[in-house]
């Protein structure tokens, strides 16, 4: 990692991933385009728990796709939404997280990556009878990460979904998760469209080789200052 800090200003782009048709909704994400202004883990742990997103990307190489993962409280070798933003605003075709290499193609309006289920942390799935239930749930007490489901309509893999990391570092709920979508086609062994969230729509395929491609719109909110 190159550790020259160039400016003592930070610039971070804040996007919406995952969102609905009309744009609304989606996962928010700090992207920190020039990593070298925070070089160390220490401080960008410290401006991920500042900015207080579900994560925030550090890009330590634009041309080559190395990026760094953190939420506000734990650094990530992988994240669904973090990849598909930074992918999408740096222009790439290919990111280089921690896990490893990660494909990335446009599809009009839908950004989509290449991943491995395995990549994902781990987390629980937990299947409910209806997607009023999962509508219904009350947030859970810290402890387990849980990925609360059910279908919509399962001919047309449709479901609808929650997320609750339950790491109790302010991120009660997640709007759009894209790793537990990824456990989740890999259990099912089907494509699916996944309403998460007050609204957020993330897609997904399965491949060959394991391989999960993962699929949403990316739109850019505003330009912070640190």
């Amino acid at each position: 990692m190159n550790t020259t800090v160039t400016s003592s200003a930070t610039d971070i782009d804040v996007l919406r991933v995952f969102c609905a048709g009309d744009g609304r909704f989606g996962n928010a994400l700090g992207v920190v385009r020039d990593g070298r202004t925070h070089p160390d883990e220490a401080s960008r742990q410290a401006l991920a728990k500042e900015l207080g997103f579900s994560e925030t990307v550090f890009v330590d190489d634009p041309e080559r796709g190395d990026v760094d993962i953190y939420t506000p409280g734990v650094r990530l070798p992988f994240a669904g939404h973090p990849l598909v933003g930074a992918a999408w605003l740096l222009d790439l075709e290919v990111v280089h997280p921690p896990a490893g290499e990660v494909w990335v193609r446009g599809d009009g309006e839908f950004t989509w990556i290449e991943a491995r289920a395995e990549w994902a942390p781990p987390r629980t799935l937990r299947r409910y009878a209806s997607a009023w239930e999962v509508d219904a749930l009350e947030v859970p007490e810290p402890g387990e990460w849980i990925y609360a489901w059910a279908w919509e309509e399962e001919a047309a893999g449709r479901i609808r979904a929650r997320a609750f990391p339950g790491r109790g570092d302010g991120i009660d709920e997640d709007e759009a998760t894209g790793a537990a979508a990824l456990l989740l086609t890999a259990e099912l062994g089907r494509a699916l469209n996944i309403t998460q969230g007050r609204g957020s729509q993330i897609l997904t395929a399965p491949g060959p080789d394991g391989v999960i491609e993962l699929g949403g719109r990316v739109r850019l909110e505003r330009t912070l200052t640190r």
